[in-house]
């Protein structure tokens, strides 16, 4: 009988339904599922309206100035 027998399950889900209580466990699912309703309503949601072709090939700006662009301002 490995782990995976319907024993084992039944004994695994007594433990846990005393450990934690049927109230607790029950709020615990209930919080899943919403939080998987939300993650699918993110992901099925569209951007507004998507970057144009200049916009996505602009380059970034670096957060901070190199030594070089240091020397350079200091002239």
């Amino acid at each position: 009988m490995g782990f995976g027998s319907p024993i084992h399950w039944l004994i695994l889900i007594a433990v846990i339904v005393l450990l934690f209580g049927s109230g607790r466990v029950s709020t615990m699912m209930g919080d899943v599922a919403k939080g998987i309703k939300n993650f699918k309503k993110g992901m099925a949601e569209e951007d507004e309206t998507p970057p144009s072709r200049i916009e996505a090939q602009k380059p970034a700006e670096p957060a901070f100035k190199t030594e070089a662009e240091r020397a350079r301002e200091e002239r």
